[in-house]
């Protein structure tokens, strides 16, 4: 799967864009049930981008992963199960 542009609403605690609550996938919004699984990329990597990805269910009954661009601050769609 290619990875698409997509749109994300967060929860802001601490930091800015800190959990999706939902997320707009085809045009429709979802409500983010659970994050499966959270872990962060480049951080201590120099060359790669610094990133946030997120493995969530959907209300729809999806898996869905999804990246977070911190430097861009966009949002992508990486893979659906």
């Amino acid at each position: 799967m290619t990875p698409s542009l997509i749109e994300v609403d967060c929860r802001s605690e601490y930091k800015a864009d800190e959990r999706p609550r939902h997320v707009c996938v085809g045009g429709r919004w979802m409500n983010v049930e659970e994050v499966l699984a959270q872990w962060c990329q480049g951080d201590r990597m120099p060359g790669l981008a610094i990133a946030e990805y997120f493995k969530v269910l959907a209300d729809d009954g999806n898996e869905y992963l999804l990246r977070h661009d911190r430097d861009l601050d966009l949002w992508f769609l990486e893979n659906q199960w």
